[in-house]
């Protein structure tokens, strides 16, 4: 009867292992996932902060340009000659 309960007690023991080892695989997976989806979210956030940079470039360069047309006199000005 002893050895019945030492092999039952090692068997309780090696499932309570494997059971421990499969949400450790599991929760890893789910880890590397996050991670990899925190990383997608970043590049994106990136990608939108660059445009949003190039659009703000954009706009200033517009800007100037509107302002360097409002300064110069047009050709017909009496105030040319």
């Amino acid at each position: 009867m002893n050895t019945l309960k030492a092999f039952s007690e090692k068997e309780h023991a090696y499932h309570a292992y494997q059971a421990r080892q499969d949400y450790l695989r599991e929760q890893q997976s789910i880890q590397l996932e996050f991670d990899d989806l925190r990383a997608e979210v970043e590049q994106a956030r990136a990608a939108v902060e660059q445009e949003r940079a190039a659009k703000d470039e954009a706009l200033a360069e517009n800007e100037r340009l509107k302002r360097l047309l409002a300064d110069k006199p047009a050709p017909s000005d009496p105030g040319m000659r």
